[in-house]
């Protein structure tokens, strides 16, 4: 270990990324996006991954640390990053320890930054389980409690986690989520041909939906929406309701998938579907419809409108401030919901006017400018305007395992 004192660009900021999982959902593509990002801005950067995600990592440009393999149990994790972690960020000479996923080491020499994503344990309560209630709202207080500098991807969720909390505002920096722009792109006819294969039988058209089949998606309500703004459809001239997402505990949405179905509408879960089938998915559907009850800012909004999709959404929080002008509003209530889908279905002028407007509106997000706030909120960490050059000591040669 090299215990020399070396000019570096920045102070070391030591990134926690163990708790992303292997299907990248939300939390994972936002952490995976803005890495290569914080190194392009020129953070010194140090991400600490498990085994799976080294390689990933450090193809970014990013110096990388191997968790011990029992962060991959989610218990053992939590244990680890209160035991291990400090040490790890202490033995890396992390100036700034960033946590992105609400949870953080309580007790750390390095300045502590921390993701809250969304408040809606607070402002939602009924959709998340009693578990989740308790675990979540206590480290949102903790942050708080702490004086820890936060990140979270909304203007509207800044301010919710000032109003609940009491917390300064000066300590609070929010940092809008971007989309890869070689992904989520309109898709090409060859795109939208290999999607449908995936697809048995292969449907004409179809309305998308993108997210986990959890309560505050409000997937029933999606789907009774969707059978009364197609019931008087002839069966042949149908579109499809794709459901793309991972399983998540909200146990009406299997009952209410059942009963269409059985009604002779075709609705179809397709559980995690592959990053590379996303922009076929989303843009090459009708309308994509995400009616959420709540969000902290609303991922697959954003990823729909880039990949030219017609987008329907609701007004709850953070969304609007995603969607603007470029999306097609409703309220949650099924009603509503299958009123707006009935008019979009049935106007194509509109649907396209949506589509483009869209794709104008999603240029102004970007995982460059997601970055750059994050090196706004590590400078507050340590007091300082801006992340400039400084002396540090050096780190040990990383790239093994903790």
């Amino acid at each position: 270990m090299n215990s020399t004192t070396r000019p570096r660009s920045t102070p070391i900021v030591l990134l926690d990324a163990t708790a992303i999982p292997a299907d990248r959902g939300g939390v994972g593509r936002y952490v995976e996006n803005v890495v290569p990002e914080l190194v392009a801005a020129g953070v010194d950067l140090v991400v600490v991954c498990q085994q799976r995600d080294e390689a990933g990592f450090a193809a970014s440009g990013a110096r990388t640390i191997v968790a011990a393999g029992w962060v991959a149990r989610a218990s053992g994790r939590f244990v680890w990053e209160q035991v291990a972690l400090p040490g790890i960020a202490r033995r890396a000479g992390a100036a700034v320890l960033h946590s992105p996923h609400y949870t953080f080491p309580l007790f750390s020499r390095s300045k502590r930054v921390v993701t809250i994503h969304d408040l809606t344990f607070f402002t939602a309560p009924e959709v998340h389980s009693r578990l989740k209630r308790v675990f979540f709202r206590s480290w949102i207080r903790a942050a708080k409690a702490l004086r820890l500098v936060v990140v979270t991807p909304s203007q509207t969720t800044a301010d919710e986690y000032v109003r609940i909390t009491r917390a300064s505002a000066s300590r609070v920096f929010a940092a809008p989520l971007g989309y890869d722009t070689a992904v989520f792109h309109v898709p090409s006819e060859a795109d939208l041909a290999e999607f449908r294969s995936t697809l048995v039988p292969e449907p004409a058209t179809w309305v998308a939906f993108l997210g986990t089949l959890e309560p505050r998606k409000n997937v029933p309500a999606l789907i009774e929406g969707f059978v009364s703004a197609t019931r008087a459809t002839a069966p042949a001239e149908r579109p499809a309701l794709l459901l793309a997402g991972g399983a998540g505990w909200d146990q009406a949405v299997d009952g209410a998938v059942e009963t269409a179905q059985r009604d002779g509408f075709d609705i179809r879960m397709l559980g995690y579907t592959p990053l590379a089938h996303l922009r076929a998915l989303l843009g090459g559907a009708r309308v994509t419809a995400y009616p959420s009850l709540g969000e902290g800012f609303g991922l697959p909004v954003l990823e729909a409108m880039a990949s030219g999709a017609c987008v329907l959404t609701s007004r709850e929080l953070s969304l609007p401030e995603v969607g603007g002008d470029a999306v097609a509003y409703c309220a949650t209530d099924s009603a509503s919901i299958g009123r707006e889908l009935t008019r979009l279905l049935a106007d194509d002028a509109q649907r396209e006017s949506y589509a483009a407007a869209g794709i104008q509106r999603a240029a102004q997000f970007s995982w460059a400018r997601c970055a750059a706030r994050h090196t706004v909120a590590y400078a507050a960490a340590l007091g300082r305007p801006t992340l400039r050059p400084n002396v540090t000591p050096a780190s040990p040669a990383v790239g093994g395992h903790a």
